[in-house]
């Protein structure tokens, strides 16, 4: 079964486009003088360097990624990607990215600044995207439902050599089955080119925002980073990328093993399937929902961890499971001897372990506030589809009559932008 946004991505861009760099003064000025164009020519030369790295999307995440991969030693180059011409504009009057970090103030620039669009700048000469090559390393830190979207887009810049990070919530959208679908039908064998290495990132690092280009690191914590599927024909390229996220300062980035970054996808998502929309529809901090043991609240956290709990042990006895614990991919240097059963992941899925979790978590992050309801206050979409929707779709797929009616009460809450105080919660979940 392929699900429905899968189907929407594929009938889309059937032909990879062709992408054009705009810089920022293409949008201030469309005539570059003689030594603008030399300072241009000059950049198409550094930007052939394979060790360059793209990151996509420049929110709280692409701030931080950004900044600790600039505050290596002898960093790489740093191209970030915008996906609107004002924010190349606002980027021209004040360039560069800050992070308060501890109350201190920490400013970087330096790095180079692109916008992709199929429509050339005007005014000189058009230059695609990694001039017409390929990129080698790239880190997505969109939205999760932009993220595939967004590396579909740009896939004729990509190849076997190309390794992309996403650095999102939720699921990697190349976990097996519905990666393998999307490979086959993007990279397939008559195409001309391989599929890249996949990574991704777990990130619980808490991150918040203080206007455009502007984040405070509120929470420090770390990076998990793992292969979810390595190219057939060049697994070692992934390394590069893989080591400078690991050696980033203030990332605290550590490199995982296939099977163990699936499990902590897992386990976060839980976590944010529970958090982050019940602090959407009740408008409060993280720690409000642990305040009251016992009190409506925490009978709805439970029963929304009892049917997370149901869907989790079902997947883990699923063929999907079994391929991500078996298979160690070539490149795949963080695999150990140690390996993972599907009865030792029914175990570590139950309720009641994921509830001890869950209130760790919650503990942790009891003074922030979540990403969910800061998206929600500054009218942006939410990724409930990401969190909530996908085990819910899951639930769908595996079968089994697996129940995930909470979960889907609380997604037409949260996507109806529903304001509730706790005693009116009982009201919309009738099976407390």
């Amino acid at each position: 079964m392929v699900p429905g946004w899968l189907q929407t991505l594929l009938s889309t861009n059937k032909s990879a486009p062709k992408l054009y760099a705009w810089r920022p003064s293409d949008i201030e000025d469309p005539t570059l003088s003689a030594n603008q164009a030399k300072i241009a020519s000059s950049e198409l030369v550094r930007q052939a360097d394979e060790s360059r790295i793209y990151v996509l999307g420049v929110g709280n995440l692409g701030v931080l990624f950004a900044t600790s991969l600039a505050s290596l030693p002898n960093p790489p180059a740093i191209t970030l990607v915008l996906h609107r011409k004002e924010l190349l504009l606002s980027w021209q009057q004040e360039p560069g990215l800050e992070i308060t970090r501890g109350g201190v103030f920490h400013k970087h620039s330096g790095f180079d600044v692109e916008l992709w669009s199929e429509e050339p700048p005007p005014g000189r000469q058009p230059r695609e995207v990694a001039n017409g090559q390929k990129i080698r390393n790239l880190i997505v830190t969109t939205k999760a439902a932009q993220a595939l979207p967004e590396v579909d887009r740009v896939r004729r810049y990509l190849n076997g050599d190309s390794t992309v990070a996403f650095v999102q919530n939720g699921m990697c959208k190349m976990w097996p089955p519905h990666g393998t679908t999307y490979n086959s039908e993007r990279y397939s064998q008559n195409q001309p080119t391989q599929h890249p290495n996949w990574l991704a990132c777990v990130t619980t690092h808490g991150v918040t925002s203080v206007g455009r280009f502007r984040s405070v690191h509120a929470s420090e914590a770390d990076v998990k980073v793992g292969p979810v599927l390595l190219s057939t024909k060049s697994p070692e390229s992934a390394t590069y990328l893989s080591d400078a996220l690991v050696r980033a300062p203030h990332l605290n980035g550590t490199s995982v093993a296939r099977h163990d970054l699936w499990i902590l996808q897992l386990e976060k998502l839980v976590v944010n399937s529970i958090i982050n929309p019940l602090t959407a529809i009740l408008r409060c901090k993280n720690g409000k929902l642990f305040a009251e043991e016992g009190n409506i609240v925490a009978q709805l956290m439970d029963r929304l961890l009892q049917e997370a709990s149901g869907v989790l042990r079902a997947l883990a006895a699923d063929s999907i499971a079994t391929s991500i614990l078996q298979a160690t991919p070539s490149g795949d240097h963080a695999s150990r001897d140690k390996t993972v059963s599907p009865e030792d992941l029914v175990k570590r899925f139950s309720h009641a372990r994921l509830k001890g979790m869950l209130y760790e978590v919650g503990h942790k992050v009891r003074e922030n506030t979540s990403s969910m309801l800061q998206d929600v206050r500054a009218g942006k979409q939410t990724e409930i589809d990401e969190f909530n929707g996908w085990l819910v779709e899951t639930a769908a797929y595996l079968g089994d009559n697996l129940d995930a009616t909470s979960h889907k009460i609380l997604i037409d809450l949260v996507k109806k932008g529903v304001i509730l105080d706790t005693d009116s919660l009982s009201s919309h979940f009738p099976h407390l």
